[in-house]
């Protein structure tokens, strides 16, 4: 990796700089663009102790529920447990903290962390148990809590196409949570479908800056459904 060409060849390189304890953002929506790549790296590498934020936590057997198996997840950070009966288990056990943080709240953590912005206020929770102990102000006759931002040491990406430069682009709802948890890592690592070369990408399309961006690898993906339903 030279200059402003950001491509790094293998999952070791990657991931390079992952430690123990660290906190993991990571994109996705139930096993809708999830960088299934980068989450296996972190399983092969046998990191322990990790903070991830991320909407869920994949499913048994796949996905971020890989890191659940060897128990190398302290915390998540997420919205719902969804179609992963080891996260229940784990969490009803008291073995794995969970920080469940309402959908909306969660995306507007991540973005405002990769903004730099520290806190804000919002309604979503007031009343309930994700406002107990929150700063309370009330605008306009209606009362809003004080959520503070998220940052972390890594963000994991799953992007459909990229430039060596880094510059990304989403493919419909493979969007989800990428462009805002893509923002707020320290180091931030895009998973692609395609490569291309610089001035290929249309700048009207483009929905993460290379800017942001600190390495990208060219990946294989599964794409597996998580709940398939069909008719009779």
């Amino acid at each position: 990796m030279a200059g402003f060409d950001k491509v790094v060849t293998s999952y070791e390189q990657a991931m390079a700089g992952l430690e123990d304890n660290m906190t993991v953002i990571a994109g996705g929506f139930g096993l809708c663009g999830i960088p299934e790549g980068l989450i296996a790296e972190i399983k092969k590498k046998g990191t322990t102790g990790l903070t991830v934020v991320s909407n869920n936590c994949g499913v048994d057997g796949f996905g971020l529920g890989i890191l659940l198996e060897d128990k190398q997840i302290k915390k998540m950070v997420s919205s719902y447990v969804g179609e992963n009966a080891l996260f229940e288990k784990q969490l009803l056990n008291g073995e794995l903290e969970v920080e469940l943080t309402p959908q909306g709240t969660l995306a507007e953590k991540m973005r405002a962390g990769g903004a730099g912005i520290p806190a804000f206020f919002t309604a979503t929770g007031y009343g309930t148990l994700v406002g107990e102990g929150k700063e309370v102000r009330e605008y306009n006759g209606r009362n809003y809590i004080l959520e503070e931002s998220i940052t972390g040491d890594f963000a994991i990406v799953k992007a459909w196409k990229a430039d060596r430069y880094g510059n990304c682009i989403y493919r419909h709802t493979a969007q989800n949570f990428n462009p805002m948890a893509a923002t707020a890592g320290k180091i931030t690592v895009v998973e692609v479908e395609e490569i291309v070369e610089p001035g290929e990408l249309n700048p009207s399309e483009i929905h993460t800056p290379g800017i942001y961006v600190d390495r990208i690898i060219l990946g294989t993906f599964e794409k597996r459904i998580e709940k398939i339903t069909t008719a009779d």
